[in-house]
């Protein structure tokens, strides 16, 4: 079974994919419907009397309203509707995540869905505010509800939930999972040369290592060099007390016991004199 944090990363992913292949298709839908209205507009002008403009508000089989400059605006309204469908693709991948992030952060890592949804739903508002194809209708539908679903996300995780469905971010909370190959075993190292023997017998003037504190040699080992050493800078050495119970008499003692009370109790032997009386 898979942690909550992936069922996240999968469900956000999915909304993610969902959303720019919406997108494309609004973007496909545009590019067709201002191919479509720049050609219903050159038929119009060329067939159409005076009459006709009075008689009309929209130019036929087209979305271009008759009116002064419809032409222009419609136009600038599909092309504009292109740029922002770009601008919202790129901010979905992630790239270039560093120029969202300085000129446009609304749309960068700081900030959630909920932006991304109300710049979807403004612009399938803005397409079916219109009378359309059924091509471009149905483009329109699919954004809108994609844009009311990252609304609801944007809500539900605010600033996290594009740190959730982030790939990289993802590897890294693995790398914190998975054991690491580091080598945690303790590193020795080869003492330098003459450091036991002025450990324990003294430094000579080559093997001084001096002393942070008090630049005082420290190197004198443990005779009794170092115990005068130790004694002139206040510092005793007592004996430590032993722990032993009361009434303990080291072996060596009752050996030497042992050995005076069997001499004792052994009798000299008597030794003949070798001069005897002739």
């Amino acid at each position: 079974m898979l942690p909550p944090r992936a069922y996240f990363f999968i469900g956000l992913n999915a909304i993610r994919a969902l959303s720019i292949i919406a997108m494309l298709l609004v973007f496909a839908s545009s590019l067709f419907v201002l191919v479509k209205d720049v050609e219903a507009v050159n038929n119009f002008m060329k067939n159409s009397r005076d009459e006709d403009l009075l008689d009309c508000d929209y130019i036929e089989n087209s979305t271009v309203p008759n009116q002064p400059a419809g032409v222009f605006w419609a136009v600038v309204n599909r092309l504009l509707i292109m740029f922002q469908i770009i601008a919202l693709i790129l901010s979905e991948i992630g790239w270039p995540i560093s120029f969202f992030n300085r000129f446009f952060p609304v749309l960068g890592s700081d900030f959630g869905l909920g932006p991304l949804g109300i710049f979807q739903g403004l612009i399938s508002a803005s397409i079916l505010s219109h009378h359309v194809d059924d091509f471009t209708l149905v483009a329109a539908f699919f954004l809108f509800s994609l844009g009311c679903v990252n609304m609801l996300l944007g809500l539900i995780f605010r600033e996290g939930a594009k740190v959730k469905r982030s790939i990289t971010s993802w590897k890294e909370q693995a790398k914190g999972v998975l054991p690491k190959t580091t080598d945690l075993r303790p590193q020795f190292a080869r003492p330098k040369s003459g450091f036991v023997s002025t450990l324990f017998t003294g430094s000579s003037e080559k093997t001084k290592v001096s002393d942070p504190e008090s630049n005082v040699s420290n190197g004198l080992g443990f005779g009794r060099r170092a115990e005068k050493h130790a004694n002139l800078k206040g510092f005793l050495i007592s004996r430590p007390v032993e722990a032993l119970p009361p009434g303990y008499v080291p072996p060596s003692r009752n050996y030497d016991n042992e050995s005076r009370s069997s001499r004792s109790s052994t009798p000299e032997p008597r030794f003949k004199s070798s001069n005897t009386a002739l």
